[in-house]
């Protein structure tokens, strides 16, 4: 049971009451009186996310009063919980009543206890804790904040202490805990077996470049493939970021933080999966060998990519994980990463854009989506702007020409290396919550991974 949570049966929670404005009187008239003149005196009118603590008759707190909101208010969400986590003082409490959404509630609570203390010397010692709703899976729902807090350490910590050989050490301690095969390979050794973009884009770095891979479950089980941008520390390369750019390129490997949550939640779980989870985890620096504009490279596909921007790396790590994994045709390929800024400025920090030709499991995501208050939006793989990508002089170039729809064609650059025939859907995280939310501090973010953990889970239980 994840640590912000009481067992079920834990003795004289204080309750939280969940309460739209139009069932506060019959609320207050049930906790009394003094409860009531409390209110009134405080002005609580059960607005989304309002709270109020209730002393009783000793000064201790009786009760705390929540506000949901009335029905269709924008403001009112499943995740207005998660603010609770934080705010209630220490102890331990308990839904009167049920929320829209008990297991949501559940998980904003225990997402929004999060803090990212490492470097800052604070202990996060006491803090209230929720004893579950009854009906809620409280292995299930620990599991899946384990797995998204997971994701957040890893893009929260500092690029000097978080490169391509840090990675590695975190999926090994993965594949040890679950008894997963894992098999790396680093440096120039990722030439000698055919990975040449991977280490083309992260030779520059003293920290060498390497394709981690891990293999979990049964190999007759189906195969589900996850793989994730590892680009540790991004400075544009040759195409140099301005340093407001660079700020926080920390997250670049935010695309390999969640498929590390997501892989880490699968195999907790033990979904009757083959599970494959491809990292290539590399720096983009700056140095006398780094890669240049217009240089050609090859790829692992057979296809040649000239470099049109240094600053589109990741798409070209990806190109060469993503052409492994169709190798054995999995039956879902799933490929996460921090990819555009276009997709940023089409659909801001929130909402992920993802990308696939197959319908049927676009309708399936935006299904999970709902279900999981973690929301997404399928963008068009729009055949037309291929020719954007055109080179006179390669297969392929890396970065679109005039300006336009840079998430799209990004999606389309590495469709260029994804098998037709292949399940494959692309996500374009932003890896990071820019203004704090309930139940998602500021910092960095595990988006759209609950959506697929809900997604896979129903489809591979048990």
């Amino acid at each position: 049971m994840h640590r912000s949570f009481a067992p079920h049966d834990h003795d004289d929670p204080t309750p939280i009451w969940p309460v739209k404005p139009d069932r506060l009187s019959t609320v207050l008239d049930g906790l009394g009186a003094p409860a009531k003149t409390w209110a009134e005196a405080h002005d609580f009118a059960a607005r989304p996310g309002e709270s109020l603590v209730v002393p009783g008759s000793d000064g201790a707190i009786s009760a705390v009063l929540f506000g949901l909101g009335r029905d269709g208010d924008p403001a009112r969400m499943p995740f207005l919980p998660g603010r609770l986590a934080r705010t209630l003082p220490e102890g331990v409490y308990q839904f009167a009543d049920h929320t829209d959404d008990d297991t949501l509630a559940a998980i904003a609570w225990g997402l929004g206890h999060y803090r990212f203390e490492a470097y800052s010397g604070k202990s996060d010692a006491g803090h209230a804790r929720l004893a579950l709703p009854s009906g809620v899976d409280g292995a299930d729902v620990s599991r899946i904040i384990d797995g998204v807090y997971m994701a957040r350490d890893l893009i929260n910590t500092p690029a000097n202490d978080m490169g391509p050989d840090e990675i590695e050490r975190v999926v090994h301690r993965l594949s040890d805990s679950h008894g997963a095969e894992l098999r790396v390979t680093t440096g120039e050794d990722l030439l000698a077996v055919n990975f040449p973009l991977i280490y083309g884009v992260g030779k520059a770095s003293p920290r060498a470049p390497r394709l981690i891979d891990l293999v979990w479950g049964s190999p007759t089980a189906p195969k589900v493939t996850l793989v994730g941008k590892g680009v540790c520390f991004d400075t544009g390369g040759l195409n140099l970021k301005p340093g407001s750019g660079m700020a926080l390129m920390k997250k670049d490997m935010g695309g390999a933080a969640c498929t590390i949550g997501l892989a880490a939640m699968i195999m907790e779980a033990g979904l009757n999966v083959r599970l494959r989870l491809l990292v290539p985890a590399v720096e983009n620096a700056v140095a006398g060998n780094a890669f240049r504009p217009g240089d050609i490279l090859a790829s692992r596909h057979g296809d040649t990519v000239e470099i049109g921007n240094t600053d589109a790396e990741g798409r070209l790590v990806l190109a060469d994980a993503l052409s492994l994994a169709c190798e054995e045709k999995p039956d879902l390929l799933i490929d996460m990463a921090t990819l555009t800024g276009a997709a940023r400025v089409a659909l801001g920090p929130e909402v992920i854009p993802f990308y696939t030709f197959k319908n049927d499991l676009a309708a399936t995501l935006i299904d999970h989506s709902a279900r999981t208050y973690d929301p997404l939006w399928q963008m068009p793989l729009w055949a037309n702007y291929r020719a954007m990508l055109k080179s006179p002089v390669a297969t392929i170039n890396n970065a679109g020409k005039g300006g336009f729809a840079g998430s799209i064609t990004a999606a389309i650059f590495l469709a260029n290396f994804v098998d037709p025939d292949v399940n494959w859907v692309h996500f374009d995280v932003y890896g990071w919550v820019p203004t704090a939310r309930p139940g998602q501090p500021e910092g960095g973010e595990a988006q759209a991974v609950r959506s697929l953990y809900s997604m896979i889970s129903e489809k591979y239980g048990g």
